[in-house]
């Protein structure tokens, strides 16, 4: 008979063993020391591309907002206004 034996990844069942995954453990994280902040924040590395990031999206959210603005019929009218004048020759 083929047995599976217990690991981090199997746990009994009532009536037989079967490979069934189980939910990680949860481990405390260590104190935040002087010398490990300087260790995981001491590093530049990524924080321009994270700031072209964020410009992107606002410039993004600043678009999404022009596009809703501008088609508004107000704002409509007033620009076919203004080529309309602006073509007319008098």
């Amino acid at each position: 008979m083929n047995q599976i034996r217990p690991t981090a990844m199997t746990r009994r069942s009532s009536s037989q063993q079967v490979a069934v995954p189980m939910a990680p453990v949860a481990r405390a994280l260590p104190p935040l020391t002087r010398g490990r902040a300087a260790l995981l924040f001491g590093d530049d590395t990524g924080a321009a591309t994270a700031e072209y990031a964020i410009a992107t999206m606002a410039a993004v959210a600043f678009a999404g907002l022009l596009v809703v603005i501008m088609r508004s019929d107000e704002v409509r009218g007033i620009l076919t206004d203004l080529v309309r004048r602006a073509l007319t020759v008098a």
